[in-house]
């Protein structure tokens, strides 16, 4: 993969950092520096393991895609979909959130 893979899935990830409340953005930011990688690739399997188990009650499917985007920090060929997938996340969530805003009057 390409350094513009990374710079633009780092880009969209900080993004995200900002819009999460201020402690979940710390835990986030923490997670994804290098020297956390031993934490971040054990983390990331668990959530992805619990994601499959989705029936259970406090398991979900949300677990799956904050597994694989921990594991993305380390692994190259996941970094593309995991981008393409962010962004396509992001128009599909503004779209929604304008399709709910009330129509604007004329004066």
């Amino acid at each position: 993969m390409t350094d513009k893979d990374e710079d633009g899935l780092n880009r969209q990830l900080d993004r995200f950092e900002r819009e999460l409340p201020p402690g979940i953005g710390r835990s986030l930011r923490w997670l994804r520096e290098p020297s956390a990688r031993w934490v971040r690739v054990p983390v990331g399997l668990l959530l992805i393991a619990g994601g499959i188990f989705s029936i259970l009650p406090v398991l979900g499917l949300w677990m799956l895609p904050l597994g694989l985007l921990l594991l993305t920090q380390d692994l190259p060929f996941l970094r593309r979909p995991t981008r393409r997938a962010l962004l396509w996340a992001e128009r599909r969530w503004v779209r929604w959130k304008q399709s709910r805003r009330p129509p604007q009057g004329r004066d």
